[in-house]
């Protein structure tokens, strides 16, 4: 069984992979960063080939997870934007939607800045997140809300879901 984790970014999914791989005594791995390892990085990608360049990147490495066991996967926040994506979720384990509120998300991102698709600010967000929220729902097998909770308390809750 796998586990893959989808959410808006900031919504703890980097965060608690690697917390909830290890109470599951699972595997982690990261879509960005296996995009970093391949193509290197985002912000570069997005820089020289747009969001489709880099969203065709995204798909290429989610296809390539196909034979994975046994792992928790965080996956880019608008990996749910491809249907072909989505599917792939379904075929090797369970999605769980790791849901927040669009100003839970602001002020985890505000101070960062290797994030393209946020560069708008509040508004930006705002907008990507009501036109992703409906995707990330019906995707999701489960949704966990993170508002005000510790990466160790998200883990703690989907693993009490499989139990």
């Amino acid at each position: 069984m796998n586990i893959i984790l989808t959410g808006m970014p900031g919504s703890g999914k980097s965060t608690v992979a690697p917390v909830l791989a290890a109470r599951l005594g699972m595997n982690f791995c990261d879509t960005d960063d296996m995009i970093e390892k391949k193509y290197g990085s985002v912000s570069a990608i997005f820089a020289k080939y747009g969001e489709a360049g880099f969203r065709k990147t995204e798909s290429e490495i989610i296809s390539s997870l196909s034979g994975i066991k046994n792992t928790v996967v965080s996956t880019g926040g608008g990996c749910v934007l491809d249907t072909r994506n989505v599917k792939i979720f379904k075929e090797i384990g369970i999605t769980v939607f790791l849901k927040a509120e669009a100003e839970t998300l602001f002020n985890r991102l505000k101070g960062c800045k290797d994030r393209p698709l946020l560069s708008g600010g509040m508004d930006k967000l705002y907008s990507l997140f009501a036109a992703r929220a409906p995707l990330y729902a019906s995707a999701a097998d489960i949704t966990v809300e993170t508002d005000e909770l510790t990466a160790e308390v998200v883990a703690l809750r989907i693993t009490e879901m499989f139990k």
